[in-house]
């Protein structure tokens, strides 16, 4: 099933509960593609502010993992080849309980996960002038 939503930045809450109402506390792993400043890390602060975490959401682009309250966990592979992830063992992280979000995995990250049997929801985001396409793909 598809959805597309095209929002302002300041609109993104929309999209953050109809992610929460799909996700409905299931164990998840949702894909983030986009370009650079595309609104990734955003929508993950929204989901986080939509599930009453007051944690603060920042792009775990160094760090390449954060958690918040012990059930969202967002990593970002920017720069990260599938065979440089799994060799950090970041693949078992996974298996925690919890939604992981994921900026910039790519094809071979999601078959991956799929052919693993995880349930995933990939997030498309395009930038258009002053607004976000999001294709949401649950």
């Amino acid at each position: 099933m598809q959805e597309i939503f095209e929002l302002k930045l300041d609109e993104i809450d929309t999209l953050a509960d109809r992610l929460k109402s799909i996700i409905n506390d299931e164990d998840t792993i949702v894909i983030l593609r986009g370009d650079l400043a595309s609104g990734k890390t955003t929508l993950v602060k929204s989901f986080v502010k939509a599930m009453n975490i007051d944690d603060l959401v920042t792009s775990p682009t160094f760090s390449l993992q954060s958690i918040y309250e012990n059930r969202i966990f967002h990593y970002d592979v920017y720069n990260k080849t599938l065979s440089e992830f799994i060799s950090l063992g970041m693949l078992e992280e996974f298996e925690k309980e919890g939604i992981h979000f994921v900026e910039w995995g790519d094809e071979k990250l999601e078959k991956l996960l799929n052919d693993y049997g995880y349930r995933v929801i990939l997030i498309e985001i395009e930038k258009l002038d002053n607004k976000r396409l999001y294709k949401l793909n649950a």
